[in-house]
């Protein structure tokens, strides 16, 4: 590595511009982002010793993205720093700028700890067995040694309000940041004439005057509205042209209850889903809005039958527990990954429910009373033919202590229809013909949320919901994390749709708490 120690600095910073930078990495930047070393244009980089041992540390989790990620920069570091000169001297970076590692004299060598600078410094943070700390130390010397302005970036919010605390400045790493999150309504109202609207109705699709279409990105939902308040959904095609959502009257999973959506955000989401040309949707939405119950029962309705566009559907989330964790789960990958994926198997019981329902959520309140007879009458029958099929096996050698019958969502995952996956194992896999459903995808990384999405295959379809509201994750926030972040690069392409729910559907308690708690 390139180590410099003293009054030592790279030959090519005794000539830089005071307009020049000098950022000094965190170890929680390069496990966040490998490159991040080439991100950072003109200026100068320097990674303190500290940082080198803390990777080397973590670059022996075989299992994780952190490991990966650890061993990712020790490459580049070794590709960077070939020889001892490079070491010595510091090298120029591909991109521009330049690459030092330090030692940071103001703790190796005693004559330079009663600096006044290293005095306030002690005096606020006294203890330089924590890695933090000396990092913070490090980031000083190089303050002091170095043109202004010098600069903390580091991912870890304690770490930087402690550099601020000593009169260092900190920054997050604001390289994978959107530069706003979209927190305007979930969709945007067009303006037209009733003669456009009557037509727009007849014909399925309707051409923007330019000024209304410059604004709207490709794949947008719209609400096209007449001075008169008549209204109609759209989806905006590119080059001025508006078209009528294709959505079916409802949606079904294979022995299931019928399912619509309730409010004109979930329309938009379901023609999303239901839309063979789109193979990416985002969906931001709040507790209780029908993210995870519209997309288990759109990707189940697609799956229903030898036609089929997809051979199943594949689930997923990021493993963040919520409080306290309670330690290692026991069992097989499935037995692991139930706890996480609990309200998969609620929205399941939800859409495939083990006993007929009166008032199913999400179910249509109009259905009229004779069809509504007649599919309860189905269920039921449905429903007693599973009690005899049961009988039957515990008549024919069956006892009272074996096994429970299974509900009828727990055959689709036993059949393989529905597949649960674990992030953890995800790279390197090719997931062809399947619809894959990543929840919670704001509490992953750009860089994580990049190498799942590179798995999917031609013929597969993935969507990624969350609430960019609710982040557990410490290193990510609202406009760093996967999802939004996903959102924002995706935004405008041909095969990516994206849709905000906002108005809740579970209960009354539930919309109350989302909005007031």
């Amino acid at each position: 590595m390139a180590i410099l120690s003293g009054n030592q600095l790279p030959k090519s910073r005794s000539k830089v511009s005071a307009k020049v930078k000098t950022f000094v990495l965190d170890t929680n930047v390069l496990l966040h982002d490998p490159e991040s070393i080439f991100k950072f244009e003109d200026n100068n980089l320097a990674i303190p010793v500290e940082v080198l041992e803390e990777l080397d540390a973590i670059k022996t989790e075989q299992s994780t993205e952190r490991g990966r990620n650890a061993r990712r920069v020790h490459r580049i570091l070794s590709e960077l720093l070939p020889d001892s000169r490079s070491m010595h001297e510091g090298v120029k970076l591909p991109r521009g700028g330049t690459l030092s590692v330090i030692i940071n004299p103001y703790i190796t060598d005693p004559t330079k700890r009663d600096l006044p600078s290293m005095q306030a410094f002690r005096a606020i943070l006294p203890d330089l067995g924590k890695k933090d700390n000396r990092i913070i130390a490090a980031a000083l010397y190089v303050r002091d040694t170095n043109q202004p302005p010098t600069i903390l970036v580091t991912k870890d919010v304690n770490v930087a309000l402690k550099a601020r605390a000593v009169g260092l400045e900190a920054q997050d790493y604001l390289n994978d940041k959107v530069d706003k999150v979209d927190d305007e309504g979930d969709y945007r109202e067009v303006a037209v004439t009733i003669y456009e609207l009557q037509r727009f109705c007849s014909e399925g699709e309707f051409n923007l005057e330019d000024e209304a279409a410059k604004d709207l990105t490709l794949n947008e939902y719209v609400l096209l509205r007449s001075s008169e308040g008549k209204t109609m959904p759209a989806r905006y095609y590119g080059e001025g042209t508006v078209r009528r959502l294709k959505i079916p009257d409802f949606i079904k999973a294979p022995g299931g209850i019928p399912v619509r959506g309730r409010n004109l955000e979930q329309q938009f989401f379901m023609d999303a889903l239901l839309d063979d040309s789109i193979t990416l949707v985002t969906c931001f939405g709040k507790a209780g809005t029908g993210k995870t119950l519209l997309s288990i029962g759109c990707a189940l309705h697609q799956t229903h039958d030898d036609h089929s566009r997809y051979d199943g559907v594949s689930i997923s989330r990021p493993v963040m527990a919520l409080g306290k964790d309670i330690g290692f789960l026991p069992g097989t990958l499935e037995e692991k990954m139930k706890p996480w994926l609990q309200p998969y198997f609620d929205a399941l019981e939800v859409l495939i429910p083990s006993k007929p329902q009166k008032d199913p959520q999400f179910a249509s309140k109009k259905v009229g009373k004779k069809k509504h007879h007649k599919h309860t009458e189905s269920a039921l029958a449905a429903s007693l033919n599973q009690s005899t099929s049961s009988q039957s096996h515990h008549q024919n050698g069956g006892n009272s202590g074996g096994p429970a019958a299974l509900k009828p969502y727990e055959r689709l995952i036993k059949s393989g229809l529905v597949e649960v996956e674990a992030l953890a194992f995800i790279r390197g896999r090719s997931i062809a013909r399947r619809f894959f459903i990543l929840d919670e995808a704001q509490q992953l990384t750009p860089h994580e949320v990049k190498t799942v999405i590179t798995r999917i295959s031609e013929g597969s379809k993935i969507v990624l919901i969350g609430d960019p509201a609710q982040i557990d994750n410490p290193y990510v926030d609202s406009r760093s994390n996967g999802l939004v972040y996903c959102h924002d690069r995706m935004k405008g392409q041909s095969l990516a749709a994206h849709v905000k729910l906002t108005k809740g559907e579970r209960s009354r308690l539930a919309e109350l708490a989302a909005d007031l708690l």
